[in-house]
């Protein structure tokens, strides 16, 4: 036989204070991880001690370039004692990332300089003796951008450079003299 059900439905005083509790508990949550995490707000700063306000991004990470997307693939070779400066012309905020590499230790410089304000406002960012770099680059202006290499051994090496990035051109200085190289866009 069946028994009859004696389970008797919550009284609305229970369900007023379940609901309020619900509310209570999403509130707490919604301050203490989500308006730090999601927005970088921490109204009572446990965002800062969890370490969650380093998940929120203050700004859009998307940035629009105006020109196409290219990549680049160069070489030189430099007898001892001989060098090469081999700079992009990129915007202010377009991106690139390299790699270059010798078969041998040279110096390097990492530069760049302002577009029409000349070699005296050059900004270098990073120059030491090396065989290989890697890295991403963000311009911090409109200009031409790029490295010096020299060999400063006492024999023949070669530098060779993978570049993709923003760049409108090239430019290679190189014996006295300088030539702009023309980069193809990256075509589908």
């Amino acid at each position: 036989m069946h028994s009859p059900d004696n389970t008797e439905a919550p009284s609305l005083k229970t369900i007023l204070i379940a609901t309020a509790a619900a509310i209570g508990v999403g509130t707490l949550v919604l301050v203490v991880a989500i308006l730090p995490a999601e927005f970088g707000v921490d109204p009572i700063g446990t965002g800062r001690l969890l370490g969650l306000t380093a998940l929120s991004a203050d700004e859009n990470p998307f940035e629009e370039q105006l020109i196409a997307h290219r990549n680049d693939y160069v070489e030189f070779e430099l007898g001892p004692f001989q060098s090469v400066e081999y700079k992009y012309t990129l915007d202010l905020d377009a991106t690139m990332v390299f790699s270059w590499q010798t078969d041998g230790e040279v110096y390097y410089d990492m530069h760049a300089e302002p577009a029409g304000l000349g070699e005296e406002y050059a900004e270098s960012y990073e120059q030491g003796n090396a065989s290989e770099s890697s890295g991403a680059f963000h311009a911090p202006f409109t200009g031409i951008h790029g490295w010096f290499w020299e060999n400063r051994g006492s024999r023949t090496v070669t530098v060779k450079l993978h570049a993709s990035g923003f760049f409108v051109d090239s430019t290679v200085f190189r014996d006295g003299g300088d030539f702009t190289r023309v980069l193809d866009p990256v075509v589908e």
